[in-house]
């Protein structure tokens, strides 16, 4: 799970957006969520803008601190952080039933990570759709740096609009992305339209749980804090989850919270109690030095101005995170396995 570095991180801060642009791009960001006076529809109404100027703001972030695979993993006592990713990675790759020369889709792939990984290890063609111009530039960098060009590629479109034909895939996943739709039943309706019949899609996705309670303020705001800090116009719960996938057309195979029983909690590496060598960057001294190092790159204009705001609300996200997993409101692994009914074409 390699990282970028210091440098990296500063010259890459904000994407697509332009250097002198980042500061009021976290201005608008920001102003879209409940923690600064914004509404979950206007959310659900500029997802498209909110998601895209969020990724341009925090996808450095992301491949700084975490790596190239922008998701959470259950994790085995003795595997590390990159060790559980990947084995989730291959887990998924394990219940769509991948063969090579398989056509695979993946839905919001971010940078590649998770795309190169099944890639490899099933011998499939995987593509990735995602409509963050700057994301999408880094992964064909990395897949040309992978040697993967070959088998993996990506197209720039909005996961509710796929350019795709009807049942043109052999099996589809999603990690960590889905969460991003304002409309659950339509997007995986997309899905299920492009999907060939008899073949499944897989994900592990964000949701609240059972815990969750509307009407309790610790709560509501553990909620938004994690969908400020991540890009979600609203975070729906694992029930709506599974009445969604059959409203599309699914049959549900099976869903899962893996977080239940999971030996390490999915949320340990963001604990600031917590240290660990291998994940030094994710801890409070590893997130300290990054924001002292932020800072200063941004005062010297290495880094553009408003880069620290993009790392405290990543920060804030990441408090929320920690909380919801301790209250066990909120997990960021809730997997489902679905099929496409040989009836539907």
């Amino acid at each position: 799970m390699s990282k970028s570095g210091a440098m990296d991180l500063a010259t890459r801060l904000g994407g697509s957006i332009k250097k002198e642009d980042v500061q009021s791009a976290v201005d608008r960001y920001e102003k879209y969520h409940v923690c600064f006076g914004g509404e979950e529809e206007t959310r659900k109404a500029n997802y498209s803008d909110m998601v895209n100027k969020y990724y341009d703001l925090a996808t450095s972030f992301y491949e700084f601190g975490w790596g190239q695979s922008f998701h959470f993993a259950p994790r085995w006592k003795g595997e590390s952080l990159g060790e559980s990713i990947k084995r989730h990675e291959h887990f998924i790759a394990l219940q769509l039933g991948l063969k090579p020369g398989m056509k695979v889709l993946d839905v919001g792939s971010g940078i590649g990570g998770p795309l190169r990984e099944i890639a490899r290890f099933s011998l499939t063609s995987v593509t990735g759709i995602n409509n963050n111009e700057y994301q999408i530039s880094r992964g064909e960098e990395l897949n040309r740096l992978a040697g993967l060009s070959h088998s993996c590629n990506f197209v720039k479109a909005d996961f509710l609009k796929m350019p795709f034909s009807d049942n043109e895939f052999d099996g589809i996943y999603a990690f960590d992305a889905l969460c991003h739709a304002p409309d659950p039943v339509a997007c995986y309706r997309e899905i299920c339209r492009v999907l060939k019949p008899g073949q499944c899609f897989a994900a592990s996705e964000w949701f609240m749980t059972d815990h969750f309670d509307p009407n309790n303020q610790s709560h509501q705001k553990i909620k938004a804090e994690i969908e400020l800090g991540n890009g979600l116009p609203d975070i729906k719960t694992t029930r709506e989850c599974v009445d969604a996938l059959k409203l599309a057309g699914f049959e549900v195979v099976w869903a899962r919270d893996l977080a239940v029983g999971s030996p390490i909690p999915w949320y340990s590496p963001l604990d600031v109690n917590r240290f660990s060598l291998s994940g030094f960057r994710l801890t409070a001294f590893g997130r300290g030095i990054t924001r002292a190092m932020v800072k200063a790159l941004e005062f010297v204009r290495i880094a553009p101005a408003g880069s620290a705001r993009v790392s405290s609300f990543l920060e804030t996200a990441a408090e929320g995170l920690v909380e919801g997993g301790r209250k066990e409101i909120f997990t960021p692994i809730h997997f489902f396995l679905a099929r496409k009914p040989l009836s539907r074409s």
